[in-house]
């Protein structure tokens, strides 16, 4: 069996996720309305909506999302 690459961010989750969304928005600012820059906004949708799970389970308290 293959052993596993282990990988050690120096960017924390979050900030990763962050850098991401803000990459596809400008991407998608530069191309013109279509399908392409449609699947780019809803990319953009998943990764913010990925922050806010990931923000959520790290949260003391564990509060419902809003």
């Amino acid at each position: 069996m293959a052993e596993r690459r282990r990988v050690n961010h120096t960017v924390s989750f979050s900030d990763r996720l962050k850098m991401e969304a803000k990459r596809l928005r400008l991407k998608a600012e530069n191309k013109p309305s279509g399908p392409e820059r449609d699947d780019l906004l809803k990319k953009v949708s998943q990764v913010e909506t990925a922050l806010r799970i990931a923000n959520w389970v790290s949260s003391p308290g564990l509060k419902p999302p809003t």
